[in-house]
């Protein structure tokens, strides 16, 4: 049989047995130990031999074990036995380091139930070295402290999760594995250089607020517009469905399609939509002002400052008509509760503008991610090679500055005006081509700074099948 089956120098083949699914080698280290691991010295004896089952990568599509006959040796000058070391065998477990290594990137990518069977592994070992793993690309990855963060939340598996996001960047910094105050609070605490946070963009959930203002004092909470728009859409919503409700059945096919027309801007409405949604409202008054309310919420958003922003929507809350009011009840709860910051946002326009687009990261995860756990499409999303962003998405100002003049060299013939009046016998040598007055020496670049998980790459990845 061939003898570089295992293509590992370190071992000598001596016989291979190959099964309907297993491959059966059995070897030898090949380079016997010189010296004493207790004492150094060389006078070394055999002392008896033990077979160890060493697992193996696949190959040709078959499981692999490695028999090897490791030798025990007893030292004649200090009268201690030890066992002949393993190469290229990891030292927690009775496996190669390529094996171990390969089953860690390979659980980013395919289930733990998958990989075992094709190794012939229990599935508890193929999670234990994946934790392995992570845990050393936890350490090699470390991304930047956002200076704009973004808290969202999204569902999967089943359960809501918390993410962290670097606003200015459009990238994913971790998944926490639920949306708990104490967790958060936990993960803020251990993020390095968390005084750099600026702003904090979140939606209006009261242990994220609580999490970042014992956390991050100084910086400013800014409630994420789009989630207040979309309590105005989800109103309105609500409202329709309600007044539908009380409609007979040749009534409610007059408002085919009613749904989608309003949820639409009155701006983005084609000439159709507008004529239909001119007739429902003219048949259905209730409908068109659950509608109109919808949009004049919308235009709180165009105020100047916090100010305008509070007077528009006072306006807007008290033109609410009483048979449409419980429908709005939870927005105008929310926009009081939360006033504070919720105009936070006309002096400092932060937002998750991802949300559509994490969320539609997401929905792809979860759909491909039936066998997963969390803490695996957690890995899949933060340290997927290629996906990260290490440069910042718009380049920092620099100050326009007068380009350096080019001169003469300096001479001793070269004199200098002063006063109008040239001095007698003094030299005044002019700078050096090219070099400014102030120049100084310029220091090093550092290494590449890392802002994490690119949400449209990853996007990309998983839409192309390389993820």
């Amino acid at each position: 049989m061939p003898t570089n089956i295992l293509n590992l120098p370190a071992f000598t083949v001596r016989r291979v047995e190959e099964a309907g699914h297993d491959y059966h080698v059995y070897a030898e280290v090949s380079n016997a130990p010189s010296t004493c691991t207790a004492c150094g010295a060389d006078r070394l004896t055999g002392h008896g031999r033990n077979e160890q089952v060493i697992r193996d990568l696949p190959t040709h599509g078959k499981r692999l074990a490695i028999y090897v006959d490791t030798r025990r040796w007893r030292c004649q000058s200090c009268g201690k036995t030890f066992m002949e070391t393993l190469p290229a065998v990891n030292a927690k477990r009775e496996m190669t380091d390529r094996l171990v290594r390969w089953i860690g990137q390979q659980s980013l990518k395919r289930t733990f139930a998958g990989i075992a069977d094709e190794t012939g592994l229990d599935e508890k070992t193929i999670r234990n070295i994946f934790r392995d793993y992570i845990n050393e690309l936890e350490a090699r990855f470390r991304f930047e402290t956002p200076k704009w963060m973004g808290i969202d939340e999204i569902h999967i598996i089943n359960k809501p999760r918390c993410v962290v996001s670097n606003i200015q960047n459009n990238t994913i910094v971790d998944m926490l594995h639920n949306r708990n105050k104490d967790t958060v609070s936990k993960y803020l605490t251990r993020m390095p250089n968390r005084d750099k946070v600026q702003y904090v963009a979140m939606d209006m959930w009261l242990p994220y607020r609580d999490a970042v203002q014992a956390v991050l004092p100084d910086a400013t909470i800014v409630i994420d517009k789009f989630h207040v728009v979309r309590m105005a859409n989800d109103a309105m919503e609500r409202a329709r469905k309600g007044l539908r409700a009380a409609l007979t059945l040749k009534q409610r096919r007059g408002l085919m399609h009613d749904r989608f027309v309003m949820l639409k801007r009155k701006r983005d409405l084609s000439d159709e939509e507008r004529l239909n949604l001119d007739g429902w409202t003219k048949n259905y008054p209730a409908l068109g002002e659950a509608y109109r309310l919808k949009e004049d919420f919308f235009e709180v958003y165009e105020a100047k400052s916090p100010e305008d922003a509070a007077r528009r929507f006072e306006a807007w809350r008290d033109g609410i008509p009483a048979e449409i009011r419980p429908y709005y009840a939870d927005l105008i709860r929310a926009f009081q509760n939360w006033h504070h910051f919720i105009l936070n946002y006309f002096e400092h326009p932060v937002t998750n503008a991802y949300t559509e687009s994490l969320n539609s990261l997401i929905r792809v995860m979860n759909r491909l991610g039936r066998g997963y756990s969390f803490e695996a499409l957690r890995a899949k999303i933060l340290f997927t090679e290629g996906a990260h962003k290490h440069t910042l998405s718009r380049p920092k100002f620099e100050r326009r500055r007068e380009p350096v003049q080019k001169v003469a060299e300096p001479t001793m013939i070269g004199y200098a005006l002063v006063d109008g009046v040239m001095p007698f016998g003094k030299a005044i040598p002019f700078p050096r081509r090219g070099v400014p007055g102030d120049a100084r020496p310029q220091e090093p670049p550092g290494p590449p700074k890392n802002y994490g998980a690119d949400i449209a790459t990853l996007i990309e990845l998983l839409e192309s099948g390389r993820l």
